[in-house]
C-alpha cells in the first residue's frame, strides 16, 4: 500500500482491519510512506522488482512524483486500486464545508482525474459515491466499512438518566460536519436547559458553534488523532450519538461509518432521516431517524431519555447490527478476492 497519511481511511479499510490477517496467512504487505519517501526515483533500483507483479492499493491522494512513476511503470504492476471514501469534487466546492478543508480537497481534486485515470479499480465505502465516481471509471467497487473497535457490554445503561449519573450525549463528528450539528444545535441548547440528568459532549474544540460553548453541562475537547481518538472510542461510553447529516452533494457520498463509531461506544444513535441511514436504520429499533426540523432532533432525544429500557433494547440491537454489517470477514474477502497471493517477500523488498 502507498501509504499517504490519509488516517483513519487507510487504517479502517486495509491496514488495521486487513492487512494483519494477510500477513498472518503468508501473504507480503508492505507499506511505502510516499510522503516521507517522496520520490520513488531516489529508490529506483529497489522499487520494479517491488512493484512487479503486484497489487498496489492507492488512497485518495499521492503526491505527483509518485503519480508519474507509476503511470511510468504501470505495464509492470499486477492491478493498481484506488481507494476513496469522500466525494472530493463536492468537498472542494462545498460553501458549508471550513474553507482549510476545502483547500486541501481542491489540492486533491486537482489531482483525482489522474489518480482515477491510473487505477484498474475504484473502491469506495458508499454507493451514492460509486454512483457518482462510475461516471469516471467503468470498475468501481463499494466495500462498507468494517467495525474496528471491539463493541462494549452496555453497563452504563444500568441506570437511568439522572442528575446524579446524567446519561451522556455526544457528537464526536469531524470539523467538515459542523454545519451540520449547526442545523441541530437548538434540539441541544433547548434539552439542556429543560433537564438536568443529560450531559453532552462535541468533541470539536475551537470549532464548537458558539452557543454549545456557553452551555453548562456540554464539555467540548479539541479533536483527537486517530490513532488517539481510537483508544478513546474503545473506553468512552455514550448513551445517545448524534449523526446530523445536510442534504448537501458532499453527505450525499458519505458512508454509515457513524453508525458503527457509535455502536462501538455504546450508543444509540439518532441518525439524519436520509442516505446512508435510511437504508440501514430500522427507526426505533436499532436508532432514530431525525428530518431536518431541529424539533424533531429533540423529540428523539427526549424518547431515548424518557424510556431507558426501551433505549438498552436499540443499544443491544444496534450493537447486533453493528457486529453483522461491520464483521471484517466482509473486507478480508473483499481484498482476496483482488489479491494475487504474493505469500513470500520479494528479494528486494523489506
Amino acid at each position: 500500500m502507498l501509504v499517504d497519511r490519509v488516517r483513519p481511511t487507510e487504517d479502517i479499510y486495509f491496514l488495521v482491519s486487513v492487512a494483519p490477517v494477510l500477513r498472518n496467512q503468508g501473504m507480503y504487505v508492505k507499506e511505502i510512506d510516499t510522503r516521507r519517501n517522496w520520490c520513488p526515483w531516489w529508490r529506483s533500483a529497489e522499487l520494479p522488482s517491488l512493484f512487479e507483479g503486484a497489487n498496489v492499493l492507492i488512497c485518495r491522494s499521492l503526491p505527483r512524483a509518485w503519480l508519474h512513476w507509476l503511470f511510468q511503470h504501470k505495464a509492470i504492476i499486477g492491478r493498481i486500486i484506488y481507494l476513496i471514501d469522500d466525494n472530493i469534487e463536492a468537498a472542494s466546492n462545498d460553501t458549508t464545508l471550513p474553507i482549510a478543508y476545502r483547500r486541501r480537497m481542491r489540492r486533491v481534486a486537482k489531482l483525482q482525474p489522474s489518480m482515477i485515470a491510473l487505477a484498474d479499480e475504484v473502491v469506495t465505502p458508499s454507493q451514492q459515491l460509486a454512483e457518482t465516481l462510475r461516471l469516471k471509471h467503468a470498475h468501481v467497487s463499494v466495500l462498507p466499512p468494517p467495525l474496528l473497535a471491539p463493541l462494549p457490554p452496555l453497563l452504563h445503561f444500568k441506570e437511568p438518566p439522572n442528575e446524579t449519573r446524567p446519561w451522556q450525549v455526544g457528537f464526536h463528528g469531524t470539523r467538515s460536519h459542523v454545519a451540520d450539528l449547526a442545523q441541530i444545535a437548538p434540539a441541544i441548547i433547548q434539552l439542556h436547559d429543560q433537564r438536568e440528568d443529560v450531559m453532552f459532549e462535541v468533541m470539536l474544540g475551537e470549532h464548537t458553534p458558539e452557543a454549545l460553548k456557553l452551555l453548562h453541562r456540554c464539555v467540548t475537547p479539541a479533536p483527537l488523532p486517530w490513532k488517539a481518538f481510537h483508544e478513546y472510542q474503545r473506553q468512552r461510553r455514550i448513551h445517545i450519538g448524534l449523526a446530523p447529516l445536510l442534504p448537501t452533494a458532499f453527505n450525499r457520498g458519505k458512508s454509515y461509518i457513524k453508525f458503527l463509531d457509535i455502536a462501538a461506544m455504546g450508543g444509540v444513535g439518532i441518525f439524519s432521516n436520509r442516505y446512508p441511514y435510511d437504508e440501514i436504520i430500522e427507526h426505533g429499533v436499532d436508532g432514530l431517524l431525525a428530518d431536518d426540523d431541529p424539533a424533531d432532533w429533540l423529540h428523539c432525544m427526549q424518547v431515548l431519555l424518557d424510556d431507558p429500557e426501551a433505549t438498552l433494547a436499540m443499544a443491544r440491537a444496534a450493537a447486533k447490527k453493528a457486529a453483522a454489517i461491520g464483521h471484517h470477514q466482509h473486507a478480508l474477502s473483499f481484498w482476496l478476492a483482488r489479491s494475487t497471493a504474493i505469500s513470500h517477500s520479494p528479494s528486494t523488498g523489506s
